[in-house]
């Protein structure tokens, strides 16, 4: 049998006792000093990784038209050209037709920036009538 007597009486007192002993342990628990303490943990925020393509750099390569003063870029897709004393860069060429500028002479440039910085220089190596050697002339 079992002889040992409870810590505290059982009956309605000790009940209500034990109550009272339980709220004022679990109400010193929750304050300090008439203070509440909380604990604030805020969401973690996971950001996908981000991929960055590798940049390409294409060089510039320009075939030059001496008849029209005209230059293509092969890498852009543009032609360059003077007009009223400014750099123009367009799809097309201003006064002539694709077809006739590409059956006309034209040199390949050995140069990848920009044509103004050229341009005196191949005006005087490759003169507006210039054709490649071997080249038939027309005389007109």
């Amino acid at each position: 049998m079992n002889n040992k007597k409870p810590f505290f009486n059982t009956n309605k007192a000790g009940f209500v006792l034990g109550a009272v002993l339980l709220v004022t342990l679990t109400e010193r628990v929750g304050y300090a000093g008439g203070l509440t303490i909380g604990v604030n943990i805020a969401p973690v925020v996971v950001t996908p990784p981000v991929v960055v393509a590798p940049v390409v750099v294409v060089p510039d390569n320009y075939v030059y038209y001496p008849n029209y003063g005209v230059y293509y870029n092969s890498s852009r897709h543009q032609y360059a050209y003077l007009k009223d004393k400014a750099w123009v860069l367009q799809p097309t060429p201003q006064g002539i037709s694709v077809d006739a500028l590409q059956a006309s002479p034209s040199v390949r440039m050995d140069f990848h920036d920009s044509p103004a910085n050229h341009h005196a220089e191949m005006m005087r190596k490759y003169p507006k009538n210039w054709a490649p050697p071997g080249a038939h002339h027309d005389l007109k």
